[in-house]
């Protein structure tokens, strides 16, 4: 089946596999920044020939959960890691807008390959939720708020300790496989590999392999739930904004409008005229200072009298004065300063 052929001029499964491999390496070990446009394009041509692979492999039944490990062909394993790599290297894609959905698909394609290990009972490991945790549906409260509700949960001690702990083998176990890999990688590279070693290398290629494949699909969960979290603040950030109310007039603030009449507002009123207004609404009545007002006369005889009699009473209060400052200037004359104080002893 490794040497399986489409039609005449298409390029072989193994090929198509080995080309796909060839530029994931190439663009994992590249020194070149991820988002540059040499290596999208590596990434993108390695998705197609890996996707056209997996494809091909899906058309030729080369795998079957009826059959085990050993009645596959050593030449045959290889292929077990189709959905992996193509999954790797749709991480590796830098487009922002569409990043929810090409985590979702990677996610999809790392779960058919540990599926895959899991039927054909390669390496020891849990398998993760079929349904993502990041596409849960939101609870009535939280669809109707605008922003995501993050809820305290108490941590469970036994459970971070045990994920901790498995971290760790898997970690060891990928070391492990990746020492072994590299003192069979010469001999298989050069040709020399009998199907006994080229079976272990498959082998070891496809434990590692799942062991990135668990650590790649934690990751993606917590990046999903970041970008859906982002999309939700987005569109409440997009809605339009509310109408303003118009502004309340001023009222008055009393028991009734007849109070109000009578008693005032509590604070000086607002002008009802200007000063030129009451000034000809005055002069219209003849109420002016300088218009003068007629008087009888009467009046004014009674006015000239009370003048003079005013007149009169100062005259005389001044001779009085007069009098009695004359007088007080006599006295010191003829008294010097402190006479008749008897207490002083002057």
């Amino acid at each position: 089946m490794a040497g399986a052929e489409g039609e005449a001029g298409a390029p072989r499964l193994s090929e198509l596999l080995d080309g796909g491999w060839k530029l994931f390496d190439e663009v994992e070990n590249t020194s070149e920044p991820g988002g540059s446009n040499p290596v999208q394009v590596k990434v993108k041509r390695g998705m197609k020939q890996l996707e056209e692979a997996l494809s091909m492999v899906e058309q030729l039944d080369l795998f079957s959960r009826n059959e085990e490990l050993d009645e596959v062909a050593t030449a045959d394993l290889k292929y077990l890691l189709l959905p992996v790599l193509l999954a790797a290297l749709t991480l590796k894609q830098v487009n922002a807008a569409q990043r929810l959905e090409h985590v979702q698909k990677a996610r999809r394609h790392f779960l058919d390959f540990l599926r895959r290990c899991k039927d054909y009972g390669i390496g020891s490991f849990h398998m993760p939720a079929d349904s993502e945790r990041a596409e849960a549906t939101p609870t009535e409260a939280e669809s109707d708020s605008p922003v995501p509700v993050l809820r305290p949960q108490q941590p469970d001690l036994i459970a971070m300790a045990t994920q901790r702990q498995a971290k760790i083998e898997r970690f060891k176990q990928r070391k492990e496989a990746e020492a072994k890999l590299a003192e069979l990688r010469s001999a298989v590279d050069s040709g020399s590999a009998d199907d006994e070693v080229l079976r272990e290398f498959y082998l070891l290629q496809v434990r590692r392999w799942i062991t990135i494949a668990i650590e790649e699909i934690d990751s993606i969960d917590q990046e999903i739930q970041i970008l859906k979290r982002m999309d939700v603040l987005k569109q409440s950030q997009a809605q339009p904004p509310q109408p303003r109310r118009p502004p309340m007039k001023p009222f008055i603030l009393t028991k009734d409008a007849v109070q109000a009449k009578v008693f005032g507002a509590g604070y000086p009123s607002l002008p009802a005229m200007t000063v030129d207004d009451w000034y000809e609404q005055h002069r219209r009545k003849g109420c002016l200072p300088d218009q003068g007002i007629p008087q009888s006369a009467a009046d004014v005889d009674a006015e000239e009298r009370e003048r003079e009699e005013k007149e009169r009473r100062e005259e005389e209060e001044d001779e009085e004065a007069l009098q009695k400052a004359r007088d007080w200037d006599n006295w010191k004359d003829t008294h010097r300063r402190g006479y008749g104080n008897r207490k002083n002893m002057g």
